[in-house]
Formats: structure tokens, C-alpha cells, sequence
């Protein structure tokens, strides 16, 4: 086996020309030469990087293919953060835990869900624009708007307080981190420990929310508080992490590419859910924007065989700007067909709140520079700063003036 010092290790490093929208250069490397390929993770161990679409969206759709691992103690991690990092579960509950997490959540992202959320999020957004106007200017983008909106969003969904925003930005920072294992640990604790909280709230008083769809559902689900308050962590912190990233790294890619902000701001409401789907599939938060999965069987794909057991990596970003599936795939069409993104997964692995992320990008982008029309980058878009040292990665800040 190769020393796993010779072999490429994630995270890998950024494009030097353009670090601000491309992604790394070694995706592109492996997907011409090792589609297939060993490298090694941030936690020290090795796993399988796929990076041709072909064989992502295979995989996306293969029942050899889970989060949960045989022997949890022995598997290979992608980094030492407490969530998404390692394995989850046990092989023989794996199918029915995800179908039954489905049927729970489902009535919470139906689209009559979505669409009731709809007016209040244009509310959140002009609110947030408003405050932003009336602020500093030059401002910070992230802190005015790509972090707040998401957060208060998945808070009204869950029913959580927003003014305890604050505390899950901690939260969430800290259990992504993907170096200080025990650090990261604690941040996850804190935040179920937060939502243990919230459920003896939710039982005196429910309402129309996700803890209080979770809680009515308990006994039929035979549900305990403990998998109550780690679905409510779970959803808090993928409900607005990852929006985060793409409002700034979709803001980044309007700026940046100016023929593209002028045909959407001509055409706000007739190019908005193209802009937006173009902007979920050539986002590049983060060099090592993967989902890992293990293999419960021995898998063939790409002309190899992965071993039952191993770490499988499957790279959103890599799938996303493959040219054998998009022509001139680094640059950023609002244009292009993108229907067959992989942004959200597919099939048994598709994101379940992708409709109510799609909601908050479409307000966004169909307004910004409605509100803005002069918005333009404050400093050079290749000194920005991203966070590398987090499993969702994205900006530090987003300097903007009007």
C-alpha cells in the first residue's frame, strides 16, 4: 500500500491564479489521470476520492454504498470533527433509519411547508437588507446577510429562538472543526444539549414547527428524546451551514462576473432559478467539499475495486464542474442547462431541504441588486479569506460597497 505521505491529502490547496471561485487544481489532476484514486484525510487516514460525475452519481444511487461501518472504532475518518466527519449507525438499521428520518421530516420540507415559509423569509431578507442599507458601508456581506438569513430561516423552522443565533454560530464553527477533535466534540454536545432544552419547552407548548412535528410523532416513531435532540442538531446545523457558504460564494460569483450580474439584473424574476441552480453547481466553498460514505460490500467503479469497509469520498465540486457533463465547466454561465448538478446529491442521497435552501437563494439573488444596483467588491477577490480549517470551508468575510 502507498505510504500515505506520497499519497495527494485533502485538503488540497486552492488555485493560485483564481482562489476565490475555482476549485482545486488536484480535482482536476485526479479526474484526468486517477478518476478512482487513494488519497489521504485530514484525520490522518486514507480513502477513496471519486472525482469523474459518471461514477459520483453511480455511487449516489448504489445500496452497497452507507454512512455506517461494521467496526466504527477501526474505520477511516475524513477528519476529526464530531459531525459528518466519521461513521454513523449500525450496517443492519442503516435503510430503515434513513427511510423513517425521511417520513419525519417530510411533512416539515413538503412544499406547502416550503411556500408558507416563503413570505416570511422575503421578510427576513428585506429586514436584513434594511439594516445593511441604514449600516457601514463598506460592509461585511457574510455578517449582514449570508450568515443571519439562514440561521433565523432553520430557527423559525425548527422553532428555536432567533436570537439564540449567536450561540449555534459558535456551535457550528467549533463542530466542524476538522483538527481539534475534542474541541469539536464539545461544540455537538453543547448544541444537543441546547435542544434537550428546547424539547421540554416544545412539550408545554407546540406549535407549528419541526421539534413539535418530532415530539407529536415520539410514540408512533418509537422516537427517544435523545435521537429527538440530535435530529434537531443535525437539521440546524445542515440547514444553515451550507446556505451560508453558497450566499457568499454566490454573491462572489455575480461580482466577479459582471456580464452575468447585468443579464440578472435586467431580467431578475426570468433568470433567477437558472442563476441559481448555476450557482449551486460551480459554488466551491471548500477543497474538500465531500461526502464520505463506506463501502459495505466490495464496489467496482471506474475500472477499480474498493475493498468492503473502505472510506468512498464523493466531491459535489468535482462532480459539478466535470467537462465531460458541462462544457467550459469553470466558467459561470447563468445560461447553461445545469439541471443534472449533483449540488444537492441524488436520488436515495438527496438533500431533503433543497427546496427551502432553493427558496432563501432565489430571494436572495432576485432582489440584491434591486436593493444594490452599484454593489461591488470592497478589495481583491483572490485576498479573501476562507476557512479552511472547517469541514463546509466557505468565507471568513465578504467585503462589499454600494
Amino acid at each position: 500500500m502507498t505510504a500515505i505521505q506520497e499519497l495527494p491529502r485533502l485538503p488540497f490547496e486552492r488555485d493560485a491564479e483564481n482562489p476565490a471561485t475555482s476549485i482545486a487544481p488536484m480535482f482536476h489532476k485526479l479526474r484526468a489521470g486517477h478518476p478512482v484514486a487513494r488519497v489521504g484525510t485530514p484525520a490522518g487516514d486514507e480513502g477513496w476520492l471519486i472525482t469523474r460525475y459518471k461514477e459520483i452519481k453511480q455511487l449516489f444511487n448504489d445500496p452497497r454504498l452507507g454512512r455506517s461501518h461494521p467496526d466504527p472504532d477501526s474505520a477511516a475518518r475524513i477528519a476529526n470533527a464530531a459531525v459528518i466527519s466519521g461513521p454513523l449507525g449500525k450496517p443492519e438499521d442503516e435503510v430503515a433509519n434513513r427511510s423513517r428520518m425521511r417520513r419525519l421530516f417530510a411533512p416539515s420540507f413538503s412544499a406547502r411547508r416550503v411556500e408558507q415559509l416563503r413570505l416570511d423569509v422575503e421578510q427576513i431578507v428585506n429586514d436584513l437588507f434594511n439594516k445593511m442599507e441604514a449600516g457601514s458601508n463598506p460592509a461585511d456581506f457574510h455578517e449582514a446577510l449570508s450568515f443571519p438569513l439562514p440561521v433565523l430561516v432553520i430557527c423559525q423552522l425548527l422553532g428555536v429562538p432567533g436570537a439564540d443565533r449567536e450561540e449555534f454560530r459558535l456551535y457550528s464553527n467549533g463542530a466542524t472543526n476538522l483538527y481539534d477533535r475534542a474541541g469539536s466534540q464539545a461544540a455537538w454536545d453543547r448544541l444537543t444539549s441546547y435542544m434537550h432544552k428546547l424539547i421540554k419547552v416544545k412539550r408545554k407548548n407546540p406549535g407549528q414547527d419541526v421539534f413539535s412535528d418530532l415530539i407529536e410523532a415520539e410514540e408512533r416513531e418509537n422516537l427517544s428524546e435523545d435521537e429527538i435532540a440530535g435530529l434537531g442538531a443535525a437539521l440546524l446545523f445542515a440547514g444553515h451551514e451550507t446556505t451560508v457558504t453558497r450566499l457568499d460564494i454566490g454573491t462572489l460569483l455575480l461580482l466577479t462576473n459582471p456580464d452575468q450580474r447585468a443579464m440578472l439584473q435586467k431580467d431578475p424574476q426570468g433568470l433567477i432559478k437558472n442563476t441559481v441552480e448555476e450557482i449551486l453547481r460551480a459554488a466551491a466553498p471548500s477543497t474538500q467539499d465531500v461526502l464520505p460514505r463506506y463501502a459495505h460490500q466490495d464496489i467496482e467503479v471506474g475500472g477499480m475495486t474498493i475493498p468492503a469497509g473502505d472510506l468512498i469520498l464523493l466531491p459535489f465540486t468535482a462532480a459539478n464542474r466535470d467537462p465531460q457533463m458541462f462544457d467550459d465547466p469553470d466558467v459561470f454561465n447563468i445560461n447553461r442547462d445545469i439541471s443534472q448538478h449533483l449540488a444537492f446529491g441524488h436520488g436515495p442521497r438527496f438533500c431533503i431541504g433543497a427546496s427551502l435552501a432553493r427558496v432563501e437563494l432565489q430571494i436572495v439573488f432576485s432582489t440584491l441588486f434591486q436593493r444594490f444596483p452599484n454593489l461591488q467588491l470592497a478589495g481583491d477577490p483572490n485576498e479573501l479569506e476562507f476557512r479552511d480549517d472547517t469541514l463546509t470551508g466557505g468565507l471568513a468575510h465578504l467585503p462589499v460597497k454600494w
